[in-house]
C-alpha cells in the first residue's frame, strides 16, 4: 500500500534492470562473502585446526551454512524485489518485504551473525580480545541499524514502513511470515 508520492519515487522497472539490480546486489553479496570468510577471519587470527579437534564442532556448519544461505537470498531480494543492493549507496527503491523479510526486519545481518557464531564454533580457540571485537561489532551493527538505516527507510517508505516495524521484530523473527496488505 504505497502512497502516490512514494511510487512516482520508485522506478519502474523493466525484467531487464531487475536482473540487472539483482546481479549487482549479488556481486556486492560476494564481496561481502570474501570479507566474512577470507579477509575478516585471517585478521582474526581463527584458522581450523584438525589435531584434537572435536568432531562435534562439525555440527556447526549447519547453522554457519544455513545462516550464510538466508543472508545470500536477502542479498538477492534487495537486487530482485528491491531493485537495489545492501550498499547504502545504491539502496533498494522499493520496500523490501519477501522471503525471510517477513519473518524479522533485519534477516541479512540475523544470518550473518548466525554464520559467524557456527564458523566460530567450527574454527575454535575463543580469543576474549575477539570476543570483545565481535561485541563490538554487533553493537556498532544495532546502532548503524538504530540511527541510520530505520530512520533512512522511514523517511523513504513512511506509512509503508511504520506498517512493517509494527508486524516484524528488528532482531527476532516471528513464527509466521507478516504478509504486507495490498
Amino acid at each position: 500500500m504505497m502512497t502516490n508520492a512514494q511510487s512516482t519515487s520508485a522506478p519502474a522497472a523493466g525484467h531487464g534492470n531487475r536482473w540487472l539490480t539483482a546481479v549487482a546486489s549479488l556481486a556486492v553479496g560476494a564481496a561481502f562473502l570474501a570479507l566474512w570468510f577470507w579477509l575478516l577471519p585471517q585478521w582474526l587470527g581463527l584458522r581450523v585446526e584438525m589435531a584434537g579437534a572435536a568432531r562435534w564442532r562439525w555440527l556447526a556448519a549447519v547453522p554457519s551454512v544455513l545462516g550464510f544461505a538466508v543472508a545470500l537470498r536477502c542479498i538477492w531480494d534487495f537486487g530482485w524485489t528491491g531493485h537495489g543492493t545492501p550498499v547504502p549507496v545504491a539502496p533498494p527503491q522499493r520496500l523490501v518485504v519477501v522471503g525471510f523479510y517477513r519473518y524479522v526486519r533485519n534477516p541479512m545481518y540475523v544470518g550473518f551473525a548466525s554464520g559467524w557464531i557456527g564458523l566460530w564454533v567450527i574454527l575454535g580457540h575463543a580469543d576474549p580480545v575477539a570476543i570483545a571485537a565481535i561485541a563490538a561489532v554487533a553493537f556498532g551493527v544495532h546502532l548503524f541499524v538504530v540511527f541510520y538505516e530505520e530512520p533512512t527507510l522511514r523517511k523513504k517508505f513512511g506509512a509503508d514502513y511504520e506498517a512493517y516495524c509494527r508486524n516484524a521484530r528488528r532482531w527476532w523473527p516471528r513464527v509466521r511470515g507478516w504478509d504486507k496488505p495490498q
